[in-house]
């Protein structure tokens, strides 16, 4: 682990930062922008969609009324080959076996979906093995499908890693904290490693980090994948969730312990074993369009070094129409998710041409695609604008807190990077302190847009409004997440709200104007932590930049 105390480079950022003290973050753009972007004509702000297009326009032009410059050539946007999927007359998915079949209903049983560009999606009588985790991890020394063939098969996977219920941080994949074999994105991909006809993941709502009720929200209607010249022909021909209950169902009927064979595959040398005799069938149809997406790009060019940047970055897209709430509502808004990062950008952006251009330039990237698996910020960081290697690190936005002035602010994957030292010498002019996630195995480290670039070596930081606030301390902390996850989360209800507190959420964009600022001024290249599984992608995308 790093040092506590900042570098000498950091503690004279930290100066500058006492001279210019903190950014006039304008709250009125705050409001003006979420209150826009979350409005009923926005649609949700699916990528594709009449919504899209008013999105980017809009943004654009908070950019430009901003004082930035077009990022891309003289262009605001950043073209995203991507395809819209669409299920249709999605048949139960049904389960043979010894006893009566099981059928399972699309929706309130299971999710179906693909990432294969198909008119027809179809698995007939495949094979049913139960995998665990589903992880191959061989520098662990762990494979869930050691000694199994399920090509062709239906594979059953366990949520979340083998040691999630883990007290502390240590175990074979972190203990509580989630890695990425823990995401359902990486079990999905495996079981196409793997050849798997159909991956289903069991939905546990504490390992899943949220409820049955965002699965059906997310997972139905229309869904975004990357384009590609094989049509992803290697995926697996269904992907999808299944209910807790359900599977319980199915592991009794055919006399096994759902319980004991979960509890089993949290031990090294599990080995996945098939459900004797079970099949699993289903079919749907899939209306495919491809479509161009974008991403707006703004930049405030640097005065001095110019061919430096520093990046802030927040995705605009939601998901459209979607799951109807009781009241017949069936537009997920997406004011808080992610609404506000996006009125960030533009409050930022407005603060920093105030202040005056920085010696390094800034880029202001609003991305789409992120609630379909981070497709825009994945499509910048393969296809950059501007080199990876002379990006200097930056900042990531979503869904900011409006829970109220905090004491605190919670880092997702603190101790990771340099840019924690940039982060508290920050805090430290607003009497505040950074704390670790209180709930490392949600995985929200590898749930935004951050992680596309820093996968790729730059270091980007991510963190949330703090969880003990300053009126009710980490009891109001927790019920006001609790709240926003059960009620408004990935649902037609998260809505601009009038009487919202935006104290908290200045303070918050405060800090992101002074990283920003600090590292724009500064001369440093900060660097992932030694030992950090970014940090070897780091020192050679900086080292090729050197020999250029």
């Amino acid at each position: 682990m790093p040092s506590s105390r900042p570098s000498a480079s950091v503690r004279k950022s930290a100066r500058w930062a006492r001279r210019e003290r903190s950014a006039p973050i304008s709250e009125q753009t705050l409001k003006d922008v979420t209150k826009e972007l979350s409005s009923d004509a926005y649609e949700g702000r699916a990528p594709g969609t009449a919504g899209e297009e008013k999105t980017v326009a809009y943004i654009a032009k908070r950019f430009a009324a901003a004082g930035l410059k077009p990022g891309n050539k003289g262009s605001w946007y950043q073209d995203v080959p991507l395809v819209e999927l669409t299920a249709r007359n999605v048949s139960p998915l049904v389960f043979k076996g010894a006893g009566e079949p099981l059928s399972l209903a699309y929706g309130p049983d299971m999710v179906a979906g693909t990432w294969r560009i198909a008119p027809r999606i179809e698995v007939k009588d495949s094979p049913v093995v139960f995998v665990g985790y589903g992880i191959n991890a061989p520098e662990k020394g762990w494979n869930d499908y050691a000694g199994l063939d399920v090509r062709g098969k239906t594979v059953l996977i366990l949520v979340n890693d083998p040691d999630w219920q883990t007290p502390g941080l240590t175990g074979p994949f972190n203990g509580r904290a989630m890695t990425y074999y823990g995401r359902w994105t990486y079990k999905y991909e495996e079981a196409a490693r793997q050849g798997a006809a159909a991956a289903i993941i069991v939905h546990q709502t504490a390992p899943a980090a949220y409820g049955w009720n965002v699965v059906q929200s997310s997972w139905t209607g229309a869904q975004q994948v990357a384009d590609a010249a094989d049509n992803h022909a290697g995926a697996s021909a269904m992907i999808g969730w299944m209910q807790e209950a359900q599977a319980r169902k199915l592991f009794e009927r055919e006399g096994l312990d759902f319980d004991a064979l979960s509890a089993a595959a949290k031990r090294k040398g599990f080995h996945g074993r098939p459900l004797a005799g079970v099949t699993a069938s289903i079919a749907f149809d899939e209306a495919v369009r491809r479509h161009r997406s974008r991403n707006v790009i703004g930049i405030l060019p640097g005065t001095q070094r110019p061919n430096d940047y520093v990046l802030y970055s927040a995705h605009w897209d939601h998901l459209g129409h979607c799951e109807a709430a009781p009241d017949g509502d069936d537009i997920c808004n997406g004011a808080i998710d992610n609404a506000t990062g996006v009125a960030a950008l533009v409050a930022l952006a407005e603060a920093n041409v105030k202040a005056g251009a920085p010696a390094r330039s800034q880029l202001f990237l609003a991305v789409t695609g992120e609630e379909s698996g981070l497709l825009g910020s994945e499509y910048y960081a393969a296809n950059p604008v501007y080199p990876l290697s002379q990006t200097v690190g930056g900042v990531n936005m979503d869904a900011l807190s409006l829970a109220g002035p905090a004491k605190n602010v919670v880092v997702v994957g603190k101790g990771k990077s340099d840019l924690d030292g940039y982060l508290e010498a920050a805090l430290k002019l607003q009497g505040r302190v950074a704390s670790m996630e209180p709930t490392p195995e949600k995985g929200f480290y590898y749930r935004s847009d951050h992680f596309s670039l820093a996968k790729r070596g730059v270091p980007m930081i991510y963190f949330d409004g703090g969880d003990d606030l300053v009126a009710g301390g980490k009891a109001a902390g927790a019920a006001a997440a609790k709240d926003y996850e059960e009620h408004r989360y990935h649902g037609p209800k998260d809505e601009y709200d009038p009487n919202w507190n935006w104290a908290g959420t200045v303070r918050d964009v405060q800090l992101y104007y002074g990283i920003g600022r600090a590292l724009a001024q500064g001369d440093r290249w900060p660097n992932w932590v030694a030992g950090d599984e970014f940090r070897a992608i780091r020192d050679k995308s900086r080292a090729s930049a050197a020999t250029q």
